[in-house]
């Protein structure tokens, strides 16, 4: 919009001194005062042009941009049951593997928190709990795993993904 607004300006300006020129002329005013104003039709007018130009590539790049957002959701949308799905499924065998641990809901809770890769102080936040209680159902879980922290309890239910 601020665009538009400054080439009709230009456009506004390169007129009314185009008249001027000719107005001039006809007065008989120097030579150097027509040029001058000569000039400034010129400029204001190669100004308008150019700026024109720049709103049209970027009305057309916009375009292109919204077309590539809706082919994306498209694609986004096709394969978002099949994410569900999956993600289900995992959720499934996350929760199994809860239970093979012995983990109590509440830890279960923490654990899953934990693989979201939510802080301890964010954990204790959303719980409700004490931090200090956070920490110790973590630590409950990691002898439970049979694992060192955090990190091997991701590692834990990733690296199979990965081979």
């Amino acid at each position: 919009m601020r665009d538009k607004l400054i080439v009709t300006v230009l456009l506004i300006i390169m007129c009314l001194n185009f008249f001027d020129v000719f107005t001039d002329i006809s007065l008989g005013v120097p030579r150097w005062h027509i040029l001058s104003e000569s000039l400034i039709v010129l400029v204001s007018g190669i100004g308008a042009f150019f700026l024109i130009k720049d709103i049209r590539t970027r009305t057309a790049d916009i375009a292109k941009l919204k077309q590539a957002l809706s082919n994306s959701n498209d694609k986004f949308n096709n394969i978002s049951d099949e994410m569900k799905n999956a993600r289900r499924e995992y959720s499934v065998v996350i929760h199994s593997q809860w239970l093979k641990w012995s983990l109590t809901p509440s830890e279960q809770e923490v654990a899953m928190l934990l693989l979201k890769g939510l802080s301890l102080k964010e954990i204790s936040a959303i719980r409700n709990t004490k931090e200090k209680t956070v920490r110790q159902q973590a630590s409950t879980i990691y002898s439970k795993a049979n694992i060192e922290g955090r990190h091997e309890l991701s590692a834990w239910f990733l690296e199979d993904f990965m081979q």
